[in-house]
């Protein structure tokens, strides 16, 4: 390239060569070490997303337990304990196969907290729902037993209806 100054009539040039220093064979050469590689790329890929996604779980399922701790049975909670750390250490080691076996018994016993603490939660719900259920029954006899309340006991005819 060049370029010319019309007014002072000085002229630059420039020329562009590739800076790298590779030549076409050892490019060529890259690229199939690049294939040659992919299983392993896409193993290391894989053994990364598994232990994310098991970093992750570990995470979520001892802020489960910390929260609602007190909604499950010692065994239940020594259990969780146990599948997160193994969790940990199977995270810290790296062994794709530990990581799997790991976020299995971490899945399973989060599982089982879960549904301890929904049991556990059911229980109390039920028990308030047949409060009220009971409150309101016994709310209707009191307010017979008491004329001071003002509440009035009506049936709603619509007369237009009749027509």
């Amino acid at each position: 390239m060049s370029a010319k100054d019309r007014a002072t009539n000085n002229e630059q040039k420039i020329t562009i060569t590739s800076s790298s220093g590779l030549s076409k064979d050892e490019v060529e050469k890259m690229a199939k070490d690049a294939e040659a590689h992919s299983g392993e790329d896409r193993q290391r890929k894989e053994q990364i997303e598994a232990r994310n996604q098991l970093d992750s779980m570990v995470y979520s399922t001892e802020k489960m337990l910390s929260e609602h701790r007190a909604k499950i049975s010692d065994a239940d909670a020594k259990n969780v304990e146990t599948a997160i750390q193994e969790a940990k250490d199977a995270v810290k080691d790296g062994s794709l196969d530990k990581i799997r076996e790991a976020n299995n018994k971490l899945t399973q016993a989060s599982h089982k907290l879960a549904e301890a603490m929904y049991a556990s939660a059911s229980q109390p719900g039920a028990d308030a729902g047949a409060g009220t259920g009971a409150g309101s029954a016994s709310s209707g006899s009191t307010a017979d037993a008491k004329p001071d309340d003002n509440v009035v006991d009506a049936e709603f005819v619509d007369v237009d209806e009749k027509k």
